[in-house]
């Protein structure tokens, strides 16, 4: 365990309390930083090992701490990390003992942040934690609630119980070996003209994340993307399409061969009627674009003679309930997870998300969490009433 200087510092105790009373050997390494928050003094007793401090321990055996740290530990954790280690990490600098155990490290890292709600919020930080994430570090928070300095938002440090439940769980069990998964992603483009077209705010983020965890869980999974600017999960098919009519085709053409169907994009509602060969002009003071509606993709997939477990999504910015409810039966879908678009820090392009899951006779609220971990709850939960329905 890493711990970097932030008040937040406190928590660490009880993280490596809650650890070793699982049966972890905890190793600790501090910042010079987080010497001020806290002693080492308190680490060594409560993980039984002597406290690693410094980059270069002349003391040490080879003088490699380091190394032999990171070729040691089966999992890194670093809580609390404060914004400049998140920033040190993100962009591969080692110039103290906790970035460079993390750049020679083989093994899963995750990173609990811990900062002030503006500091968390600002763009530079947003695509520091970006950047970790593609390099396949795992965040864990942060949380929500009032700070240190008196302010409320997000960069709360995730409660060392929590911590420790995500660092302590099994991989997840491939529950859809063999099964194939079909995922549409992202946003559609509708052109008007040669340079301009009709879209929305949809990043992505979240159907991809579902096809990493449906990879996780052991799927063949074949992923229909809008024009997004994000990395394909390694090991998916990856169809890539533009236009709402273009992923209607990918999807509807390749739905039957699927076992589920996961319809995460978000598809136009209408397209132009007529796209103009040329730049449309600026000329009248108003102007009408003609449109149609476009043709829909989960309610067809539901109504396929071999239709897939077909689920559907929900971003709604008032009456989520009501509307995902009413989606879920004139599509007879067999599911639908609803999200509140449009609030702050949620929804479109955030890095956090939260669900509220419908089915026929029940329903679970999936809370606010990373988009990665909360696709892999979604997956656990798909997978589970897949398997409740074919074997009814």
């Amino acid at each position: 365990m890493a711990v970097s200087g932030g008040i937040a510092a406190y928590k660490s105790a009880e993280l490596v309390r809650l650890l070793r009373k699982k049966g972890a050997d905890v190793r600790v390494v501090m910042t010079r930083s987080a010497l001020q928050f806290i002693s080492p003094l308190t680490f060594q007793a409560l993980s039984g090992n002597p406290v690693h401090t410094e980059l270069l321990d002349a003391e040490a055996e080879n003088a490699m701490g380091h190394i032999n740290l990171a070729r040691w530990a089966d999992k890194i954790v670093i809580a609390p990390a404060t914004a400049d280690t998140i920033a040190k990490l993100s962009h591969g600098l080692a110039d103290d003992l906790l970035s460079t155990l993390c750049l020679a490290a083989t093994c899963p890292v995750y990173v609990a942040p811990a900062m002030n709600q503006a500091m968390w919020h600002k763009p530079v930080t947003q695509d520091n934690v970006k950047r970790l994430i593609a390099y396949g570090i795992t965040m864990i928070g942060p949380g929500q609630g009032e700070q240190a300095c008196g302010e409320t938002g997000y960069g709360r440090m995730s409660e060392p119980a929590e911590i420790c439940e995500r660092l302590w769980a099994e991989p997840a069990a491939p529950y859809l070996h063999g099964r194939k998964v079909l995922i549409s992603a992202g946003p559609t483009r509708e052109p008007l003209d040669p340079v301009r077209y009709i879209t929305n705010r949809s990043s992505g983020k979240m159907g991809y994340a579902l096809a990493r965890a449906a990879l996780k869980a052991g799927a063949r999974v074949t992923l229909v993307s809008g024009p997004v600017a994000l990395a394909p999960p390694a090991n998916a098919d990856v169809i890539r399409v533009e236009t709402a009519a273009q992923m209607h085709e990918a999807v509807i053409s390749r739905a039957e061969a699927h076992d589920i169907y996961i319809g995460a994009a978000a598809v136009a509602d209408y397209t132009p009627v007529a796209v103009q060969p040329e730049k449309i002009k600026k000329q009248d003071e108003q102007t009408t674009i003609t449109l149609q509606k476009t043709r829909d993709i989960l309610a067809e997939v539901a109504q396929l003679a071999r239709r897939p477990f077909t689920v559907g999504f929900a971003a709604e910015t008032h009456d989520l309930e009501t509307y995902a409810l009413g989606k879920l039966t004139t599509k007879k879908l067999d599911m639908i997870a609803a999200n509140w678009v449009g609030r702050d820090h949620v929804g479109f392009d955030s890095e956090q998300n939260a669900l509220q899951v419908f089915w026929a006779d029940g329903r679970q609220t999936l809370s606010m969490t990373g988009k990665l971990h909360l696709a892999e709850q979604l997956i656990s939960l798909i997978a589970k009433r897949y398997d409740e329905k074919n074997t009814a």
